[in-house]
């Protein structure tokens, strides 16, 4: 439960704000825009605000990009993540197997005991053994 709690923690912490992703978002509308425009880019006028609002949206997701791969724990690939994905199964399952043996083990020394213990009838209890001293 405390390293769920660590994880959540640290994803609140490190996260790249809203607003970077907003401002992409309207930059691209705007490259957009005056691209879809009736008259085109046909004059230098609009062909220089297309390429304005261009190196804009470009500037803005350089700085999206740079700020997503420096986010820590980001280093894993897709294959990498499988590779840890499949690790984790593998350690689950052979831990899961240990258990059962152990527990399969506990059952036998459980029964055995107590069938040891039902056949020492004689067998006498210290009444002091368990009883506290003051």
């Amino acid at each position: 439960m405390k390293f769920t709690c660590v994880l959540y923690m640290s994803s609140t912490l490190n996260t790249i704000p809203s607003t970077v992703y907003d401002s992409l978002l309207l930059k691209l509308v705007a490259v957009l825009e005056l691209t879809q425009k009736p008259d085109g880019i046909s004059t230098p006028q609009a062909k220089q605000a297309v390429l304005q609002a261009t190196n804009e949206f470009k500037s803005h997701l350089f700085n999206a990009k740079a700020l997503a791969e420096n986010l820590p724990g980001g280093e894993l690939n897709i294959d990498d993540q499988d590779n840890v994905i499949k690790m984790l199964t593998i350690l689950r399952d052979c831990k899961r197997d240990q258990l059962i043996d152990l527990s399969s083990r506990s059952t036998q020394v459980d029964s055995a005991v107590g069938s040891q213990m039902f056949n020492d009838v004689g067998m006498e209890i210290d009444s002091m053994a368990s009883t506290p001293m003051t």
